[in-house]
């Protein structure tokens, strides 16, 4: 008589890398089913390894989204280089995401190459955004793809879509070692303190529409989080950082106006997180040159 096949329950660590830009925290996000990364079409957007959690009855994904690797120009870009370096060391499987509708550039060709330092993980390709390109498209870059190297798996996928997302999943598990047990509970999903992700949505806000420039000199720092029981209130007081004082004019805008912007999206998402209403205050400080500062740098948590 046979007996039913129960899958073996797997958990472990993947990590998407990827050239800034290639929907890493997108596809993260879709994932876990909730918003633990924040999105910006500017380059070093995800300056953690933030770890999102996808949770299905035959195993755990912890996803791990790095800062995009890159070659750095800063104190800080060094600092991010080497915490995505210490976090590929420990994952199970690295993820190399590429966009569907952009051909593989020197960018691409070098995270290829930096992967041969970390022999101990499967590797994975993910064709990322298969809904800007055509079928023919698609199927070149999953060819071009393919001619990188050996992988276990490649797998084209639209994040905002939610297209071959079970497919992924799916691959990823099979990849994963064994675990007796999950190694998160079922109802967390990411394992950032409330405090960083609300300076994370700050500094989302604070990156919108923004030159070129200025994405890299933004730093977040939460201050303060009182209760204000007369009114079921939470009041936040969080300083963005800058590096200069015509990046402070910049985000404080004509009058105050994009500040009050940036306070106005910042909150609509933190009340989102927290199911209740918020009061956000928000200074604009200058630290001179925080990215090349070993000490700025520390004390902006990095």
């Amino acid at each position: 008589m046979e007996g039913s096949t129960v899958a073996e329950y797997r958990a472990g660590f993947v990590s998407f890398v990827g050239r800034p830009n290639v929907g890493k925290s997108t596809l993260t996000n879709a994932l876990v089913g909730e918003k633990v990364a924040i999105t910006s079409s500017k380059p070093q957007t995800t300056r953690r390894a933030i770890r999102g959690i996808v949770h299905r009855d035959d195993g755990q994904l912890i996803l791990v989204d790095t800062p995009g690797l890159h070659r750095p120009r800063t104190l800080l870009g060094e600092r991010l280089n080497s915490l995505v370096q210490s976090t590929l060391g420990d994952v199970d499987v690295i993820a190399f995401c590429v966009p569907a509708n952009e051909p593989i550039g020197p960018g691409d060709r070098f995270i290829n190459e930096q992967l041969e330092q970390y022999p101990r993980a499967k590797k994975v390709a993910i064709v990322t955004k298969t809904d800007a390109a055509g079928k023919a498209k698609i199927a070149e870059q999953l060819l071009a793809v393919s001619e990188l190297r050996e992988w276990d798996a490649v797998i084209p996928v639209s994040a905002p879509r939610g297209e071959q997302l079970d497919v992924l999943v799916d691959e990823l598990l099979a990849l994963l070692p064994t675990s007796s047990q999950p190694l998160y509970p079922a109802e967390i999903l990411t394992d950032e303190d409330t405090s960083e992700r609300i300076a994370e949505f700050i500094r989302e806000a604070a990156l919108e529409g923004v030159t070129d420039e200025l994405p890299h000199s933004i730093a977040v720092v939460v201050e303060d989080m009182l209760e204000r029981e007369d009114k079921d209130l939470l009041e936040i007081y969080a300083n963005l950082y800058v590096e200069r004082d015509s990046q402070k004019g910049i985000i404080i805008g004509k009058g105050g106006s994009r500040l009050r912007e940036v306070g106005a999206t910042a909150r609509a998402q933190i009340e989102g997180l927290l199911g209740r209403k918020v009061y956000l205050a928000l200074h604009i400080k200058v630290a001179k040159d925080w990215q090349r500062d070993p000490k700025l740098l520390g004390r902006l948590g990095f």
